[in-house]
């Protein structure tokens, strides 16, 4: 054995191995998988959205560009976001990233380092606390309680957390993967707490179309925030138009730090191709409807699992509001790793297990259901079967 991996930055050492790969690792061979275990469902990318791609990739569309996103792209941005939530945002508000995931690197960049502290909610997507560490800084986190009536979270019990080290609070609502959604008030309690203590938000709305009540969308930071709020928005294109191998997201900021986050994705992926950047304004300008296709199978995707899993006495969950997943604990089986391992061994449903979404998901198992019809009613028969052992 030589001494290459004692040498590597420390951090970069201890970066954690991603639990949802590794379950998949142990499994994606088998050939009577159902993958419920990712973030994403099984709809191609609308030929709409393809096809702008293609005429971009037709004209030449291949040089390095704009670094902080095509002007077409930011001002779709914009529009976008006014449409959604009103006001009068600006494209210099927006910059394009190689992915929701860059967006979230360049956030943590801009406000955390070596010896910082970001607060975070657990359960909450890993890939945050992940990049946290990566940056030196720490990941602090704040459990939410569990009922069957949903999760909730304690805004005081959050900020407690605070120290003088503390530079960010990251929220991610609607949540992956519990499925709760921070209603107006707390969003505004968050800030309110935020500014009085200087503190940045790292605002993750990745999912803020697909919610399962009467609105179009999520409550947003948007509604809340004032001119002059340290709020960072990380989105993706990947969940409301079927993108996710594209790799392309979006960082929604101040217009006054364009010149650093332009610096940032410069030093990392020097921006993304033009041509994938024409499929992204397609997507923004013409892909409501496909949204709303996409919600509502998911809706109808998550009754028909919830059915199943209902008439299992040993299986507890809360309804989830918003995302895609049903986050549910099997009494008995505590190890989620194990656990999910068991089931996809032994009925081929992959599921992600919990403890990957940090301490207070262990014993969870997360079932994305954005998938067809006949994927899900398979699945929920094999789970029935399994679960009625």
């Amino acid at each position: 054995m030589t001494e290459l991996l004692p040498s590597l930055r420390k951090q970069a050492r201890d970066a954690p191995e991603s639990g949802i790969v590794e379950v998949m690792n142990f499994a994606r061979e088998r050939e009577d998988l159902i993958p419920l275990w990712v973030g994403e469902g099984d709809l191609k990318t609308p030929e709409f959205i393809r096809q702008a791609a293609n005429r971009g990739l037709e004209a030449g569309e291949t040089f390095y560009t704009y670094q902080r996103g095509i002007p077409e792209l930011r001002q779709a941005l914009a529009d976008y976001h006014s449409h959604q939530y009103g006001g009068n945002l600006t494209a210099e508000e927006f910059y394009v990233t190689g992915s929701g995931m860059q967006a979230m690197q360049i956030a943590i960049q801009c406000v955390a380092g070596e010896g910082d502290e970001v607060i975070l909610h657990d359960p909450a997507w890993p890939n945050l606390a992940a990049a946290v560490g990566v940056m030196g800084a720490k990941a602090v986190r704040v459990p939410m309680r569990f009922s069957p009536n949903g999760w909730s979270l304690d805004v005081d019990r959050m900020f407690d957390a605070v120290t003088p080290r503390t530079t960010a609070i990251y929220l991610n609502s609607p949540c992956n993967p519990t499925g709760w959604v921070a209603d107006r008030e707390t969003l505004k309690a968050v800030l309110d707490k935020a500014r009085q203590r200087g503190l940045w938000v790292i605002a993750d709305e990745v999912y803020s179309r697909f919610v399962y009540g009467a609105e179009a969308r999520a409550p947003s930071f948007h509604d809340v925030a004032e001119e002059g709020d340290r709020i960072l928005y990380v989105n993706t294109f990947s969940k409301n138009w079927a993108m996710t191998g594209w790799r392309i997201g979006w960082l929604g900021a101040p217009a006054e730090l364009g010149q650093v986050i332009e610096n940032l994705i410069q030093y990392s992926t020097s921006g993304v191709a033009g041509f994938m950047q024409r499929a992204a304004i397609a997507a923004l300008n013409h892909g409501d409807g496909f949204v709303e296709e996409q919600v509502a199978r998911a809706k109808t995707g998550q009754a028909l699992i919830r059915e199943v899993l209902d008439d299992a006495e040993q299986v507890i969950y809360a309804p989830p509001e918003g995302a895609f997943y049903l986050f549910f604990k099997v009494m008995g089986f505590d190890n989620s790793r194990e656990t999910a391992k068991k089931i996809v061994s032994e009925t081929g449903v992959g599921l992600a297990p919990g403890a990957a979404f940090g301490p207070a998901g262990e014993g969870y198992l997360r079932l994305c259901f954005a998938r067809s019809r006949n994927d899900l009613a398979q699945a929920a028969e094999r789970l029935q079967g399994w679960l009625s052992r």
